[in-house]
Formats: C-alpha cells, structure tokens, sequence
C-alpha cells in the first residue's frame, strides 16, 4: 500500500515539529521567548525564500493576486500570534504539556473548515479530535 504524498509530507512535517518544539526550548536558555522567536523567524524567513527561490517559477508570480495576498496576510497574522504566545509558553512550561495544548489547534481548524471550507464532519475525525481533546486534559492537569 503506498501512502498519497501528502500524507508522506504531513508524516515529516509532524517528526520535524516534534523536533522543533525541543530544540526551541534548547534555545530558549537564558533569553527571552520574544527574542528566540524573533532570531527562530529570521532563519525561517531566509530559508523559506530560498525555497522558493529554487522551487517556484518565475512566471507563477503573475497569478498572485489581492485575494492571495488578503488571505495569507491574515494567515501570517494569526501565526505571529500564535507563535508569539507558543514561545512564551515555551519559555515558562513544559514542552510536552505546551506542545498537547497547541495541537489542540486540531479541533479548532476542523471546526472552522466544517463551517468555512465546507469540509466534511466524520466519525473518524471526531473520534480524534475528542481523543486529542481527552489527551490535552490528561497531560495539562497536575
């Protein structure tokens, strides 16, 4: 059975977050989460240009649009905030329980695509966004 790419990208992403999380908090020590995120969003904004740089043709620049720019404008927001308040956290807690916390953003992103994006509500996924739910209880309670 082969796994479609995505799922292939997700199952990478999700090993390099894991890793994310516990080398932040490696940098963390002895400054602040606002200056760890700030040098953090230098090198991932130098990294992710070059990515682009070398995977994106030149000629897809043209099909950007105010729409595009509207609705990843929001999205950078609503990341900077997140990630602002993650590496606070982070600075003062626990990276399990930080980590449990924020992936509760799960239940919160298919709440929105169910009411937004018109995505559809299964068994399965609620299945898991409640044991992902019952997870962060668990793990955030002393």
């Amino acid at each position: 059975m082969q796994m479609e790419r995505w799922v292939v990208y997700a199952f990478v992403s999700m090993l390099f977050a894991g890793f994310t999380s516990v080398i932040a908090k490696q940098g963390l020590d002895g400054i602040s989460g606002e200056l760890g995120l700030g040098v953090r969003t230098c090198y991932v904004f130098v990294l992710v240009l070059g990515f682009v740089a070398w995977a994106v043709p030149g000629a897809e620049l043209s099909k950007l649009g105010l729409k595009n720019l509207l609705w990843l404008g929001l999205s950078g927001i609503t990341t900077a905030v997140s990630w602002v308040l993650y590496y606070k956290a982070m600075k003062i807690g626990k990276v399990s329980t930080v980590v449990i916390i924020d992936k509760g953003s799960f239940v919160v992103a298919v709440i929105l695509a169910w009411l937004f994006l018109d995505e559809r509500r299964t068994a399965r996924i609620a299945l898991g966004g409640a044991l992902i739910l019952a997870g962060l209880v668990i793990v955030s309670r002393k």
